[in-house]
């Protein structure tokens, strides 16, 4: 068997479902985040958006997000290195940087839960943004810990 596709292909190069596979379910992406008005850091919070799902760690409606969510972002070939707060460990930002998968990638263990086990997707650890009486207190659940690299490799 040849190399897997994201070590032959570029972003840019991939299929539509090449591209959706590299999604490895850690949500990171679908916190709420909000920019410090002196530095202009983009902090995530451990509060989700109203359609994460935050058990399956997916977006409970993928497909129709923005029409519920019009600012939700869409991941593209073109937008990625534009994105500085995607996570250092999100497989788009990884393979953009020249960097591969890691090892816990359920593309590489063949195991959808491997990420969870890994410790880098934030299953349990968030609360939905439905539950704040006003955003403005997702402030109150800032995560400056989720920037970072997450995952053993």
């Amino acid at each position: 068997m040849g190399e897997p596709f994201w070590r032959r292909k570029r972003l840019d190069q991939m299929t539509a479902a090449e591209w959706e596979s590299l999604c490895d379910g850690c949500g990171l992406c679908c916190l709420v985040r909000f920019e410090e008005e002196d530095s202009g850091q983009v902090v995530p919070t451990r509060v989700h958006c109203k359609l994460y799902d935050a058990e399956a760690c997916r977006c409970s409606d993928y497909a129709d997000r923005r029409r519920h969510v019009p600012d939700c972002v869409k991941l593209t070939p073109g937008n990625i290195e534009a994105l500085p707060w995607m996570p250092k460990s999100c497989a788009y930002r990884r393979l953009a940087e020249g960097r591969d998968l890691a090892s816990w990638h359920p593309l590489v263990s063949g195991d959808p839960e491997s990420v969870h086990r890994a410790g880098v997707s934030v299953r349990g650890q968030t609360v939905s943004e439905r539950a704040l009486s006003d955003p403005e207190d997702a402030l109150d659940f800032a995560a400056p810990d989720l920037i970072g690299e997450r995952g053993r490799d």
